[in-house]
This record gives C-alpha cells, sequence and structure tokens, in this order.
C-alpha cells in the first residue's frame, strides 16, 4: 500500500471525506459506489465498484461471441478498464480507458467513427488507434456502467452499421445481465 500522508477525521454520523485530489486521480465521481474491505491487519480498503468487473467471466464469453460472430476485436470496459478482450489484441486487457471514452460512457453516446472524424474516441491511451470504431454504453437500471466495442483487426478493415448493432445487442444483454 502507498501512503498518502492524509488524515481525515470520522464525523459524528461515521463519515469520512475522500480527498479530491485521491478522487480524481481514482475517478471517483459523485454517486460513484465503493467496496470496502479489512484485511487481516484491520486495515479498511476502499475500492471502486464495478458490476461488470464483478462479472468478468460473463463479459469475456460475451466478448469472444461478439469478435467470433464479427471478425473484429471485441472489448468490454467498465467505466476506469478494459475488462475483457477477444481477438488478437489480449494486451489490452486491464489496461485504463481514456477520459474521452468514459466521457461518452457517461453520457450514454453510441459511437461509430473512422480515425480522424470528430466524433473518434481513443478508447486506451495507453494504445495504438484504430482505424475505426463502434462503442455502445452498458446501461443497467439506467446507470451507465461500461461499454462495448468493436474494433477492427486489420488496417484496411472498418466497422459498419451491422457492428453498431451488434455492439449495442450485446451492451443490452450485459446491462440486463447486471440487472439480475
Amino acid at each position: 500500500m502507498k501512503a498518502t500522508g492524509v488524515i481525515r477525521r470520522v464525523d459524528q454520523l461515521g463519515r469520512i471525506v475522500v480527498p479530491k485530489e485521491i478522487r480524481k486521480t481514482l475517478r471517483i465521481g459523485e454517486g460513484d459506489q465503493i467496496e470496502i474491505f479489512v484485511n487481516r491487519e484491520n486495515e479498511i480498503i476502499l475500492k471502486k465498484y464495478s458490476q461488470i468487473e464483478n462479472l468478468s467471466q460473463i463479459a469475456g464469453k460475451c466478448a469472444d461471441s461478439l469478435g467470433q460472430v464479427t471478425g473484429h476485436i471485441a472489448v468490454v470496459t467498465d467505466k476506469n478498464k478494459i475488462v475483457a478482450v477477444c481477438g488478437p489484441k489480449r494486451e489490452m486487457q486491464d489496461k485504463p480507458i481514456s477520459h474521452e471514452l468514459e466521457d461518452k460512457i457517461n453520457k450514454k453516446e453510441i459511437v461509430r467513427a473512422v480515425k480522424d472524424e470528430k466524433d473518434y474516441v481513443t478508447v486506451s491511451p495507453e494504445l495504438e488507434p484504430p482505424a475505426s470504431e463502434v462503442i455502445a454504453p452498458i446501461v443497467c437500471e439506467g446507470d451507465p456502467i461500461g461499454a462495448v466495442i468493436l474494433l477492427p483487426k486489420g488496417t484496411g478493415t472498418f466497422v459498419g452499421e451491422t457492428e453498431e448493432r451488434l455492439a449495442k445487442c450485446t451492451a443490452a444483454i450485459l446491462g440486463k445481465q447486471m440487472e439480475n
């Protein structure tokens, strides 16, 4: 664990304030859920909760199925990182998503764009941008929780309207699964 040097008092209701700098670094926003753990040394550990990460096996199976059907790279994210990948870019797993993508997810915006277009979004700052993309937000009980993304495997291929529909369908299925 990394010490931050920040000390906070517990108020009368048992609350503590997580400093703004830490919330910004960890991408914790108003209304985000925090998971609380206690380890063997009686230390309290706070972690941003991810419904999708908790169902990563289902997300992985959806990505695998979508990738096989479309022949493209299929990616499932939560609002922080890439949770599942199908295709030749397995190294994408666990990479952070870009702030642009997080913004599109929060706004529940569907994106189908070619690189250098206005709507194009970088999926992760750590990855080479593909030629085109389809991004479909995953919505659970009205709240955006992640995205299903399709990326072309090669430089000469692009994702289109059919892939957009398939990504939207997969995102809807994942959203419904999270509700159960």
